[in-house]
């Protein structure tokens, strides 16, 4: 525990050093809630005239599922960045295994995903009158899924790409493709045919099914037993694609 605890804290002290990219991808995704939560309250209110929804019961969950894909890269950025800095062979010639030296290095992201998810979702409530229909419980379930399921993706990301700029190609555009056919830009059910039959096997769709069961709708646990489940699958399929291509004496290229 003391060993993956000083591999997270010098992560922690990077962090803290150049906090820009967690910022920007907090803040920027509370303006795109103020940007549509206007609009999408008008269509929430033709789909359901008697409910009396606002427009942050879908445009918060959706930032925050869209959004928290872009941290996904943050996995990956900590391992490359020892390979740019040359320090990747002085932590595998230390006392830590290959396990607590990933395990180590998965903490800040883990940490850096919940701050931002937590962050947004607190803004939904006291910025946007965010109201949770249904469970609680349930809700905080799913986003600590989301986070748990993003960092595995980190590392599936991680264990296939040998360069910083396929990461942060396949992390950028991974988290529009995947979150656009979630739903996170416009309901599922406006997307084209085609779209909506591939988006039950993303990940962000699952998540966002979740959200509106007890945001839109006043769902349970167990109604969120579906999605939360299909998630936590995401999880384990991710993290074993990683256990299986990771290899702690890959060659990582960095930025140059």
């Amino acid at each position: 525990m003391n060993r993956m605890r000083a591999v997270a804290r010098h992560d922690l002290r990077v962090l803290k050093r150049d906090p820009a990219f967690l910022i920007i991808f907090t803040l920027t995704p509370i303006a795109f809630m103020a940007f549509n939560e206007s609009a999408v309250g008008a269509a929430l209110s033709v789909r359901f005239p008697d409910a009396h929804i606002n427009g942050a019961a879908y445009i918060v969950p959706a930032a925050t599922v869209l959004f928290s894909g872009f941290l996904v890269g943050n996995v990956g950025f900590g391992v490359f960045r020892e390979h740019g800095w040359g320090t990747w062979e002085r932590l595998r010639a230390s006392p830590l295994t290959p396990t607590e030296l990933m395990v180590g290095k998965s903490l800040v992201p883990i940490l850096s995903i919940s701050i931002q998810i937590g962050v947004l979702l607190g803004a939904g409530f006291l910025l946007f009158d965010l109201e949770v229909r249904g469970s609680m419980a349930a809700f905080v379930l799913i986003a600590a899924l989301l986070a748990v399921m993003n960092v595995a993706l980190g590392f599936m990301l991680l264990s296939v790409c040998r360069s910083v700029i396929q990461l942060n190609a396949a992390a950028t555009g991974g988290a529009m493709l995947i979150g656009g056919l979630g739903g996170t830009l416009t309901p599922v059910e406006f997307l084209p045919g085609w779209a909506q039959a591939v988006a039950p096997f993303t990940p962000a769709y699952w998540a966002m099914d979740g959200f509106r069961e007890v945001t839109i709708g006043t769902g349970g646990l167990a109604d969120v037993a579906v999605p939360a489940l299909v998630l936590v699958g995401f999880t384990a399929a991710f993290a074993v694609i990683a256990g299986l291509r990771f290899k702690v004496e890959d060659t990582k290229v960095a930025w140059a």
